[in-house]
């Protein structure tokens, strides 16, 4: 018995919130008419705090079509062509203006967001940032001394190197006057 109570409920609040957005968008004409405000459905939307889809429903349509109707340099609904010579130039100069504005609004929000990143760059705390550095700086001799043992070790294998090359050398040199000794004919003649 309580879900179809719930249910009932649940339709009325969304009716409730419905009938708002409806009245918050014709206000919203309202004003940006009262205003003198170039009254767009993306305008209407955003004043309201609405999505564009909602601000395109047939009532609400007719609503900011009449409005925009209404306004000096606005003698059409959307869609229709333009009998005066300066329509165009209006609609321009509007967009342009909406161009202008739009950008300031980012520029401003980019400011915005600049600042809450350096803020928030400012909040981590300057011990973390320390211990951070503590902890290169250690790593840092450990690799500095892990390379001068291995400088030292490479010197002391090279060296060693030298040494069983000459050792070699001399092995060679050995093996070869006995192989030359061992080939001589014995009794001194040669034949």
């Amino acid at each position: 018995m309580t879900a179809p109570v719930s249910t009932a409920a649940m339709i009325n609040a969304r009716r409730a919130d419905s009938a708002t957005k409806r009245a918050r968008v014709v206000a919203a004409v309202e004003q940006m008419a009262r205003q003198g405000e170039p009254i767009s459905f993306a305008a209407v939307a955003r004043r309201a705090a609405v999505s564009t889809w909602l601000v395109y429903t047939p009532a609400l349509r007719q609503a900011i079509e009449d409005a925009r109707t209404g306004q000096p340099g606005r003698t059409r609904a959307e869609g229709t062509p333009r009998n005066e010579p300066f329509g165009a130039a209006t609609d321009l100069a509007l967009a342009r203006a909406e161009i202008a504005r739009l950008r300031a609004e980012r520029d401003t929000q980019q400011r915005q967001l600049q600042l809450a990143l350096g803020a928030r760059l400012d909040d981590i705390a300057k011990a973390d940032l320390v211990t951070r550095v503590e902890e290169l700086t250690r790593h840092n001799s450990e690799l500095a001394s892990t390379l001068t043992r291995y400088r030292t070790e490479n010197g002391t294998l090279a060296a060693r190197v030298v040494e069983l090359e000459d050792d070699l050398a001399a092995s060679r040199t050995s093996l070869r006057r006995m192989i030359h000794a061992n080939n001589r004919p014995k009794g001194g003649h040669t034949p």
